[in-house]
């Protein structure tokens, strides 16, 4: 539970662990005033399933509102509700996304956790990941994947994934630490040139000091990776505690529990160990770019 009067956040980067961080402290504070989701939503006249939502990070909370949970939940430290309020703040902020139009939920929130994440490990079974796309491969695996409705919406993607990018290169820097199957250097997503542009953009990523590129070769044999990709994302410890995210036709599943963080971290673990060397990885990525050649 928070007892500083203080949050801080490494980047002013929008509402997504702001609203986490509020939703965790309340989740807490209605446990430990032994309440329950019924019991609070009749103050505040609403339905319980707003209050689950609420303790879930996916929607805010209002501050009249938070106000009266406080107050139910006898919260009188003034230094832990103005904490709280803070938070609240924070979680109804516009993200710097935001200027991009309306983005479907799931991915609004984890731009916010990818963008004040201090590191990222990810496994890519099938695709180069996001933060090391060109546009002209954005634009084709967008495309392809048939998710996005019409060339407008492709195109506000395009330019929302590129500009995740800027993680990359601007101060505080993400660590990104990603290992490809190798499915994912083969598979000519928007044809040889767009492919071999995008190995060749690759290469150059992975000279940048904070970012890792590995790539995990057929000759490996089966993996826990062809399960599907995964990413796991870390965070200051003042912050929020570690994060692992995979992605679905079924939905997207964020795991935070300790035994599901520990499977998580074991699987790229294994990978990174059955995975060529970064140097020889960079050879093998320049090796199939100039059978596209």
């Amino acid at each position: 539970m928070i007892t500083q009067a203080e949050v801080d956040v490494p980047r002013t980067t929008g509402p997504t662990i702001a609203r986490w961080q509020l939703a965790r402290e309340l989740r807490t504070l209605r446990e430990t005033a032994d309440l329950a989701h019924a019991q609070v939503a009749d103050v505040l006249g609403c339905s319980d399933w707003k209050i689950y939502k609420i303790e879930s990070g996916d929607v805010g909370v209002g501050r009249a509102d938070l106000l009266v949970m406080l107050d139910k939940y006898g919260v009188t430290d003034e230094r832990v509700r103005g904490t709280l309020l803070d938070l609240q703040k924070q979680g109804k902020e516009r993200g710097w996304w935001a200027k991009f139009g309306q983005l479907p939920a799931p991915y609004s929130m984890y731009i916010g956790l990818e963008s004040a994440a201090t590191e990222v490990k990810n496994f890519e079974l099938a695709a180069i990941p996001g933060l090391l796309q060109t546009e002209d491969y954005a634009r084709a695996l967008l495309t392809t994947q048939r998710i996005v409705p019409d060339a407008a919406l492709i195109e506000k993607r395009v330019q929302v994934r590129i500009a995740r990018q800027a993680c990359l290169t601007e101060e505080p820097h993400l660590n990104l630490w990603t290992i490809l199957d190798e499915g994912a250097l083969r598979r000519r997503v928007g044809g040889k040139t767009v492919m071999k542009n995008q190995l060749d953009h690759l290469i150059e990523a992975s000279k940048l000091p904070n970012v890792t590129v590995q790539v995990l070769p057929f000759a490996e044999g089966g993996h826990p990776g062809t399960l599907g990709s995964i990413a796991i994302l870390d965070f200051p410890d003042d912050v929020h505690s570690p994060v692992a995210y995979v992605e679905s036709f079924a939905g997207d599943a964020y795991m935070e529990k300790e035994d599901d963080l520990r499977r998580a971290n074991m699987v790229f673990t294994h990978m990174h160990a059955a995975a060529l060397s970064e140097t020889k990885s960079v050879e093998f990525i320049a090796a199939v770019a100039r059978e596209l050649a």
